[in-house]
């Protein structure tokens, strides 16, 4: 720390004598500066000594002294330093009462010391202080990257904690603690979630300050714009030079550990991207054999197939085809980092699945494809959990969003296979986009394979390709029987939905069956169709269910 007030009273060459405020000499001092200005404030900084020889002073006049000692101790002047033997013999009694009345220390030179003495003294001691805290910090610098090789991000936690007498601890690119030192930090450190959150919208580098219990500081981590984590150190008071060397220190061994993994996680995304096409072509031996150990179990136990899809990407799907599309199972050969943009829902998905994997120890396969995310996870696992609890909190931000006047977000949309393993890894990704359809379709943003087998097929006409085709198909029948020639279009729906059965469905319409026979060869003369095929059954009926919500 800077020198203080006590050390240049000790400092033998100086003989220096205190006056007034002994009981205020542990304060640093900043600087030593001379001034004979009558207000000295409007240069002064705060923390220095200010030496004078009262040259433009009334030193004798208590009132002009008392105006004068408070406005120094308002600047932040830590001290004053009268030189005998020049303008006064001895320092003026009123200006000595001044300075004990405010607690301002007064030291009295002697003629024989001149003010370059004690500004060289402040400057000696100001630098040999930076020299011992450059030192520390590169002692500092040395221990910390010797534990985080030795030790990884654990061991470096531990030796930062050390050296800042405090706490710190490690956040994962979604605000999860990965990491604590001490181990009674961990709590501490998780209830700063929010904050860290809050730091990774802003562009990395960025950092901030938290009081609470104690006073914290916030480091983002990596290079991109998007933080890949946060480093939290938490000490009693503010950091001084040497601990600030070592958390810069720790910030850099700890960014070049995030990005040496970040190169690491884009060519794992590569060889997962091989072994999921090789998955999706029917060869699980082959992508066994690829793969190693680097997915565990993934494998051999059942997983689900999870498929994303932006909602822009998905809506321009829909306007180009005009319909649903199911794609074949087949992924692009080059496999890309996720992206790092803000806003990025696929991206944010990505992390989700990732963090909760790597919390609970289960493996995951993440590949980002093109305007697609692909994800096999564990089925009944961590991951699958968090992208349903993902599902429901993007959900409740789309509500918000929309309840805004020009609210605006990111939306997804997700279809997840049932549980299968390797061998029928193809027909999962079909289950997939199947749900993905769905999910499309009806403006949700998951859905699960099994809804559509447990489900009805009504909601699913519910779209407008569908209604357009049914009143196409059905409008011959809608204009004949305006022109009130008869009532085809009911006669229709009676005797299909009564299997064909000629008397049970002219029962329901309350006629004769030869009547309700002639209406059903009037339906076919009008549709050019046969009642006798029974795709054209299914089809009108379908048609009939389509618009069943539109007719009077």
């Amino acid at each position: 720390m800077p020198p203080t007030l006590a050390a240049l009273v000790h400092h033998s060459a100086l003989k220096l004598t205190v006056r007034a405020g002994e009981d205020r000499l542990d304060v640093p001092v900043r600087w030593a500066h001379a001034s004979e200005l009558a207000d000295p404030v409007p240069y002064m900084e705060g923390g220095e000594l200010l030496l004078i020889t009262a040259l433009k002073l009334d030193a004798e006049d208590p009132e002009a002294m008392r105006r004068y000692v408070k406005r120094l101790v308002g600047a932040g002047v830590v001290g004053l330093g009268f030189a005998v033997g020049v303008n006064y013999e001895e320092i003026p009694k009123a200006l000595v009462d001044a300075a004990q009345e405010e607690g301002l220390p007064l030291l009295e030179v002697p003629r024989r010391t001149p003010f370059l003495a004690i500004s060289k003294a402040v400057s000696a001691a100001i630098a040999a202080d930076q020299y011992r805290a450059v030192t520390a910090g590169f002692a500092a610098q040395r221990e910390l990257t010797k534990r985080a090789l030795n030790d990884g991000p654990e061991g470096l936690l531990a030796a930062l904690a050390g050296q800042v007498d405090g706490w710190a601890a490690l956040y994962d690119a979604s605000g999860s603690v990965v990491a604590s030192a001490p181990e009674w930090a961990g709590r501490r450190a998780a209830r700063l979630t929010p904050d860290v959150e809050r730091l990774r919208e802003r562009p990395a580098p960025a950092s901030s300050v938290v009081g609470g219990e104690d006073r914290v500081e916030l480091h983002s981590l990596g290079t991109g714009r998007r933080p890949r984590a946060a480093l939290a150190v938490g000490t009693a008071a503010a950091l001084g030079t040497a601990e600030r060397y070592a958390v810069h220190s720790a910030i850099a061994l700890l960014t070049l550990t995030t990005e040496r993994s970040r190169s690491l996680h884009a060519a794992e995304q590569r060889i997962g991207a091989a072994v999921l096409r090789m998955l999706l072509a029917g060869e699980p031996d082959h992508a066994r054999a690829v793969a190693g150990d680097l997915y565990g179990a993934l494998l051999d136990a059942p997983f689900r197939l999870i498929l994303a899809e932006s909602a822009s990407a998905s809506a321009a799907r829909v306007h180009a085809d005009g319909r649903a599309r199911v794609a074949a199972p087949a992924l692009s050969a080059a496999a890309v980092a996720v992206p790092e943009t803000n806003g990025d829902p696929l991206g944010g998905l990505a992390e989700v699945v990732e963090s909760a994997a790597a919390r609970s120890g289960e493996s995951v396969l993440v590949v980002p494809d093109g305007e697609r995310l692909v994800v096999l996870a564990v089925d009944g696992g961590a991951a699958v959990a968090a992208c349903g609890e993902y599902a429901v909190a993007l959900e409740a931000a789309r509500t918000a969003a929309r309840e805004q006047p020009g609210g605006d977000e990111d939306e997804l949309v997700v279809g997840l296979s049932a549980p299968s393993g390797p061998i029928a890894a193809g027909a999962a990704y079909k289950q997939a986009e199947q749900a993905l359809s769905v999910a499309r379709r009806r403006g949700r943003f998951l859905v699960e394979h099994e809804e559509l087998a447990a489900g009805s097929v009504l909601p699913l006409l519910a779209d407008d390709a569908v209604r357009a085709f049914a009143d196409g198909l059905l409008r011959a029948l809608h204009e004949h029987d305006a022109t009130g020639r008869g009532d085809l279009v009911a006669s229709l729906r009676a005797w299909l939905s009564r299997h064909g059965q000629w008397d049970a469905a002219a029962a329901d319409l309350g006629v004769h069956r030869h009547t309700l026979r002639y209406r059903m060869r009037r339906v076919e003369e009008i549709l050019g169709r046969s009642l006798d095929d029974p795709d054209v059954r299914m089809e009108l009926w379908l048609a009939l269910k389509a618009t069943a919500g539109t007719e009077e």
